[in-house]
């Protein structure tokens, strides 16, 4: 019949597939940037990559909200808060279908994992949650739903289950959440071979056939399977049996055309002429290094040892050093990105970097290529090599992983990174730690020892170059955290937790209110200049129904350097008839300013800003008061409908 074929890949951050493509931050990295505008320039690019590779869908980005650190897709998240999951997510959508899905400059993207699959009871990946439905519309629903505003054309499913009902064989979530709540049109494809895994895994179908039967029937529209074509036969004897009616059938081949004829597959099925010049342009490298900068997190800065001084001798060592997958992480080149055998031949590594930036002689190393190299974690060879430096650059964290193979049981750095780390402050000399990894890996035992932390995620193509900048001073950090660096596996508490949650009680005379107590906060990240704020301003201390709320505030840079600077802007509900969290991130603006220059900043929230979901599963915004807090600065306004 001719009918063309639809390539997609997982082009999460930046084309995986294609040699010497342009990666970028991970998810995670990029909420660091706390930069929309940042997201779009990074997704365009990857849209231009992967068109000019013949792939017109990208399967992304990822909408899960990060709210379990041990789950192993952690690093694809935006983070553990709903607003940055919506605004970063819904930006990503918008660049990479901007220039319209003809245009061989754009790809259709793919909403994922829908829904709930960031928060499985264990923390393994593809197992199961247990997540009320309140939570659910609260936290997890809200990305999807702006997304789809945003015109996302595809939806991938969860491969998981919620409350012992797998997704993918959902009829409620799937038809009438999705298609008939949320409004949307597109395709809904399922997750890697998770059809046949309600029979094989999940235990709800006794045959394959029912297996597709439940998933058709839910409303998935197409099945992915690597090699087990098995899916069109048993559908084809399902339909015979009448377990599945050809209306449905129609329905779900008609959004798949539909998409194919979008993106011009009917009138040409081949990578468009001319479609390789957008693909490998020296600005994306630039782009790269924009993004990798922005995502560095300075999360420790003890008596200024950073930056370092460039006429200062110092060691280099630990598993991250001279490793180019740890600097990358998952989906790079290949699918768990650690094989450095399709990295670009100039990527370089964090010692590369440090020993451009030093004169020669300058920069010891210790340990040798390759991440689990045993010289890496040689505590001896580290003692010796720090005989003559003034500082030691101790870089850990995680090689890379994809999915499954990232489970691990415990969020604690290995026992050979953390015996590194104290046979480095056993030196005397002055330790800056840099973390390469996923997800919040737990540094408590190791940190009061470490002068300087610099939180480097997995910032894609350009992170050597990025942290050797910000080592040196060459340029001045400004990410912030997009989650809570937890103290201990036994408490994970969210900013956004409950006024319950800050609890501690002991016995009811020695009660505290200190149960958020993160090693690192969410927002946490430090400038090497200073800033302050003046008093918050609003147009009016009454909120009316569909009124607008005017709010002002003026940032200074105090300090000496130029620097960018996030304001960001949170509420919190004094009463309310669910028990309102303790702050919510409600906006935020990346503003640049020099050495003394003081800006005012500009915010308008509404009462849909305010609005969080009830008992009855309905978003609403009550009447009450409510603080408003930018910085240390903080004002109060009532909201009367």
């Amino acid at each position: 019949m001719k009918i063309p074929v639809l390539y997609g890949l997982d082009g999460i951050h930046g084309q995986t597939y294609t040699l010497n493509s342009t990666l970028f931050p991970q998810s995670i990295g990029m909420a660091a940037t706390r930069d929309p505008e940042l997201v779009g320039r990074a997704a365009a690019v990857t849209a231009k990559e992967l068109r000019a590779s013949g792939v017109r869908w990208n399967f992304a980005p990822v909408l899960d909200c990060g709210r379990q650190p041990l789950w192993s897709r952690f690093a694809e998240t935006y983070g553990e808060d709903v607003y940055i999951g919506k605004t970063m997510g819904s930006a990503a959508v918008r660049a990479y279908q901007a220039d319209g899905l003809t245009n061989p400059t754009a790809v259709a993207c793919c909403m994922k994992h829908y829904l709930g699959y960031s928060d499985p009871r264990t923390g393994k990946d593809r197992t199961p949650a247990y997540i009320p439905e309140i939570e659910m519309r609260e936290y997890y629903l809200p990305q999807f739903r702006e997304a789809i505003k945003a015109g996302a054309s595809t939806i991938m499913i969860n491969s998981g289950e919620i409350n012992g009902t797998p997704v993918h064989a959902s009829h409620y979530l799937l038809i009438d959440v999705l298609r008939k709540e949320l409004g949307f049109q597109g395709v809904i494809v399922s997750d890697w071979e998770d059809i046949i895994r309600l029979h094989t895994r999940q235990l709800v179908a006794a045959t394959p056939r029912q297996a597709v039967v439940l998933a058709v029937n839910a409303g998935v529209d197409m099945s992915m399977v690597p090699t087990d074509f098995s899916f069109f036969d048993l559908l084809k004897e399902a339909v015979e049996k009448k377990e599945v009616s050809m209306s449905r059938i129609d329905d779900a081949v008609r959004r798949i055309l539909t998409l194919k004829y979008a993106l011009g597959l009917f009138d040409n099925p081949y990578p468009e002429k001319g479609s390789e010049s957008n693909f490998g342009k020296p600005e994306y490298q630039s782009i790269a290094l924009d993004a990798a900068h922005e995502a560095m997190t300075l999360l420790k800065n003890q008596n200024h040892i950073l930056p370092l001084s460039k006429d200062k001798k110092i060691l280099v060592a630990g598993p991250a050093a001279q490793s180019i997958s740890a600097l990358n992480g998952c989906w790079s080149y290949t699918w768990q990105g650690r094989d450095e055998r399709w990295y670009p031949e100039d990527s370089k590594t964090i010692v590369q970097t440090l020993q451009e930036k030093f004169s020669p002689g300058q920069v010891m190393v210790a340990g040798s290529k390759g991440f689990e190299s045993e010289d890496n974690f040689d505590t001896a060879k580290l003692k010796e090599a720090a005989a003559n430096v003034d500082a030691i650059v101790l870089c850990l964290g995680e090689n890379a992983y994809a999915e499954s193979p990232g489970n691990i049981r415990d969020l604690v750095l290995p026992e050979n990174q953390l015996a590194l780390a104290r046979a480095a402050a056993n030196t005397g000399k002055p330790v800056i730690l840099v973390l390469s990894e996923g997800r919040p890996r737990l540094i408590t035992s190791i940190e009061p020892e470490m002068q300087g932390i610099l939180m480097a995620y997995w910032s894609g193509r350009k992170s050597a170059e990025a942290i050797a900048d910000v080592l040196t001073g060459d340029y001045n950090p400004d990410g912030l955290l997009p989650y809570s660096y937890p103290r201990s596996m036994g408490e994970m508490v969210l900013y956004d937790r409950k006024h319950t949650e800050d609890v501690r009680e002991i016995f009811n005379a020695n009660m505290t209110w200190d149960g958020y107590d993160p090693l690192f906060p969410f927002g946490s990240g430090l400038s090497y200049t200073e800033f302050s704020y003046g008093d918050i301003q609003l147009n009016t201390k009454t909120l009316n129904g569909a009124g607008k709320l005017q709010v002002s505030i003026t940032v200074s840079n105090t300090g000496n350097r130029d620097g960018k600077h996030t304001v960001e802007l949170y509420t919190h509900q004094h009463y309310a008839s669910i028990t309102p969290g303790m702050k919510r991130l409600r906006a935020f603006q990346k503003i640049s300013l020099k050495a003394g220059e003081t800006k005012k900043v500009n915010f308008t929230i509404d009462k849909n800003d305010l609005a969080f979901v009830n008992a009855q599963l309905k978003t609403v915004t009550e009447a009450g008061d409510f603080d408003l807090m930018i910085g240390d600065k903080k004002s109060v306004f009532s909201y009367q409908p």
